[in-house]
């Protein structure tokens, strides 16, 4: 395959780049200097929140990397914020008061400040921990007003996809809401989503759909890859995935956007 095209590199973070610990490799670090190297363009987007995925970084390039967050509804590069997409006020306790009826949901309300969440489930929070650096426990999150929201978390400990999405689909023709991995729902902004986060970069570093390379694993990852030519599904990845990517690569935990990277990167040297 020639991959002399590619100029940008975008990566989803669960399930994709982390592996099933919630850790990058330690192989990585060496092909983005390299990828930078050759003036290819990195960003990682994610569902997470922004501190969540810088952390997982090594410090030596946590300031020079581009990444979209809460699902494409804020993105930064180092310490300056390129665009923030809020959650409209008006849905945030009717989105609220939606989840509070189903049954064993956990609900996560995303600032720009910190994680917000009023449950005391000691097993939700003890997972949470590791998607959430910042957070606050509130005794009701519909009282929460001194920041700024891009989206509602609610998560299942079975399926988000079964247990919560019958009920709040009734929010689609107001709000974007897509189920993010197998236990994680997200509510934000009718644009708040990858695609719409990539296409502002790719106009602004003036890079086509044919110079793009995309990882992903599920529904949240969709948009971005019809956004790029060079569209890899993890084997890992959800159907919805796997049939609309134009390649598969091996699993998360098999290094998987590694081993094309270093495919990227050879093209580059031969």
């Amino acid at each position: 395959m020639d991959f002399s095209k590619v100029k940008l590199v975008v990566t989803d973070m669960d399930g994709t780049l982390l592996n099933s610990e919630s850790k990058i490799s330690d192989h990585f670090l060496g092909l983005y200097k390299q990828l930078k190297k050759n003036n290819i363009k990195f960003i990682a987007a994610s569902g997470r929140q922004y501190f969540s995925i810088v952390d997982r970084f090594d410090k030596s390039i946590q300031d020079e990397i581009t990444i979209i967050a809460e699902n494409g509804a804020f993105a930064m590069r180092g310490n300056k914020e390129l665009f923030t997409l809020e959650l409209p006020t008006a849905y945030i306790s009717k989105s609220i008061e939606i989840l509070r009826k189903v049954k064993n949901a956990q609900i996560v309300l995303c600032g720009k400040k910190a994680a917000y969440i009023e449950t005391e489930n000691e097993a939700f929070i003890s997972m949470f921990k590791n998607y959430y650096s910042e957070y606050t426990l509130v005794d009701d999150l519909t009282k929460v007003t001194d920041d700024t929201f891009f989206k509602i978390a609610a998560f299942h400990f079975e399926c988000s996809e079964t247990y919560i999405y019958p009920s709040v689909k009734q929010l689609e023709n107001e709000l974007q809401v897509i189920v993010s991995g197998k236990n994680w729902l997200d509510i934000s902004h009718n644009n708040a989503n990858k695609g719409y986060a990539l296409n502002i970069f790719q106009k602004e570093l003036n890079i086509a759909k044919e110079e793009t390379m995309v990882f992903g694993d599920y529904n949240n990852d969709l948009k971005m890859l019809e956004l790029a030519d060079f569209s890899y599904a993890m084997e890992n990845a959800h159907q919805n995935v796997k049939n609309i990517a134009n390649f598969l690569t091996k699993t998360n935990d098999e290094s998987g956007v590694e081993c094309i990277l270093e495919q990227v990167i050879n093209s580059r040297t031969i």
